[in-house]
């Protein structure tokens, strides 16, 4: 199996490791050449041996009502070059650094919505905006400590932001994982392309939650909270948890005790500091947000408004990745920062707007049309692939509850060659590169490249059949 005879499809789609058949783009002569150099079978010999070895490390995810699966991983990389990241890094610094500030104004001056930038009523209507976190400043004035923000790339290979993760983002686990093995599945190659590390995540991680400790805590004790092993990311929380050597909790495990957030051990009680939470706002607290919950920790909340604990990410955080606000990020950039946005937005209509509805309503066969709370693809119209009465079911939905769904255009998603049975195939991808916020703002070298494993599929989503490829960022 080698590249010979891979068709680019250049023109309709960007191919990020092919400018034409044959002709490798800059920086991936190195990757193509030393997979053509492969013994006949080798490379589907080494995809069978990486696939043993993520399951004998346990790299699963669950569906609901299903068992544990692996996440499907194809090893021919994707590459990254210098001067891309570079422009991607600091795009996504400035982009964290807006979201923090327009949070902390929507919970307490909000400044931006009485300048007219962002419309209050899509505020104030957003899922998961949360008024018991008005007049709330979290520690050292940071709400969004772990991002995940999603990129994709155009057919003239232009990357723009598609969506926002500020709450519980998750897929970090598999980016470590991925490089461990493909390190050993192509060491030659790996070494001779001086690809950046992302080894170090745990560490930076660690460093972030330690840097939200209260203030008199020199030794803060850190735990990962988990709703339970019944959580489709439950490998990935125990994953972290174990990477940086701190506790993994499920809400039992904790209890509020004399005013501060407690943690049963076999010693007895044990003051708990920083919470890197996996649970959502409405199964935190059921004293503060979800009162007929069973989970959560009762009064973890109100030791959080008094400074006792930190939460990470900071309750609230929703409120600026819900898919409506983000047709405003632009703005807010400029509005906080003076600054335009180095990666753009993909256009979007919100069909609270009058005219954007009619729009979308009149083009649905063209559009991706989304719910503004949906997540891990669910909720989601691929016009060009849909039928006439999804169309039309659509179009009910929208017509009944307009603030429920925005929708954009149907881009070209970039494609990576992938091995697809004993052939090489293109396959779109997406990208979700993980930002941590402590003393600074920090961008993992890489991320999590999804792939649409379905012929044709724009859908990257491990719940919709989507698997991963290890991300090459090279240094030079």
């Amino acid at each position: 199996m080698k590249f010979h005879g891979y068709d680019p499809e250049n023109g309709p789609f960007f191919d990020e490791i092919f400018e034409a058949p044959d002709a490798p783009r800059p920086g991936c002569s190195r990757l193509v050449n030393g997979l053509n150099g492969l013994p006949e079978g080798e490379l589907l010999g080494r995809q069978a041996a990486a696939e043993r070895a993520l399951l004998s490390m346990g790299i699963t995810f669950t569906l609901k009502g299903e068992a544990e699966r692996i996440f499907p991983f194809d090893i021919i990389p994707r590459i990254i070059s210098a001067k891309e990241w570079e422009r991607l890094e600091r795009g996504l610094k400035q982009r964290i650094e807006a979201l923090n500030l327009f949070i902390a104004d929507v919970y307490g001056d909000q400044k931006i919505i009485k300048d007219g930038v962002v419309p209050n009523e899509l505020v104030k209507t957003c899922a998961d905006y949360r008024p018991q976190c008005e007049g709330v400043k979290p520690p050292r004035g940071i709400w969004c400590h772990i991002t995940g923000t999603d990129l994709v790339r155009d057919k003239n290979g232009e990357f723009y932001v598609l969506e926002d993760n500020l709450r519980c983002p998750s897929g970090v686990s598999y980016v470590l994982e991925n490089r461990q093995v493909l390190k050993r599945t192509f060491p030659k190659i790996f070494e001779s392309l001086r690809v950046r590390p992302v080894d170090d995540y745990p560490l930076r991680l660690l460093e972030t939650l330690r840097h939200l400790a209260p203030d008199a805590v020199s030794d803060p004790r850190i735990v990962v909270l988990t709703p339970g092993r019944y959580n489709s990311a439950y490998y990935e929380h125990a994953f972290l948890a174990q990477q940086m050597g701190v506790e993994l909790v499920e809400p039992f495990d904790l209890v509020v005790r004399d005013g501060f957030l407690q943690m049963r051990t076999t010693a007895g009680l044990q003051r708990v500091d920083v919470v890197y939470r996996r649970v959502s706002d409405d199964f935190m607290d059921p004293l503060a947000f979800r009162p007929e919950s069973l989970l959560g920790v009762p009064g973890i909340y109100e030791v959080y408004l008094k400074g006792r604990v930190a939460l990470a990410n900071a309750p609230g955080t929703g409120v600026a990745d819900d898919k409506a606000i983000y047709r405003y990020v632009e703005r807010i950039i400029k509005y906080y920062l003076d600054q335009d946005a180095i990666i753009p937005n993909v256009p979007t209509y919100v069909c609270t707007h009058e005219d954007d509805c009619a729009y979308v309503l009149s083009h649905l066969p063209e559009l991706v049309v989304k719910a503004t709370d949906g997540a891990g693809g669910y909720g989601m119209l691929v016009g060009p692939h849909s039928t006439a009465a999804e169309r039309a079911d659509f179009a009910e939905r929208i017509k009944k509850n307009p603030r429920g769904y925005i929708a954009q255009p149907t881009l070209s998603l970039s494609r990576v060659p992938t091995i697809v049975g004993d052939k090489i195939e293109g396959r779109h991808v997406d990208l979700r590169p993980y930002v941590l916020y402590g003393q600074k703002i920090q961008v993992t070298a890489g991320g999590l490249t999804r792939v649409a494993l379905k012929k044709g599929s724009l859908v990257v989503n491990s719940s919709q059949g989507g698997g991963s490829k290890d991300t090459w960022v090279l240094a030079s």
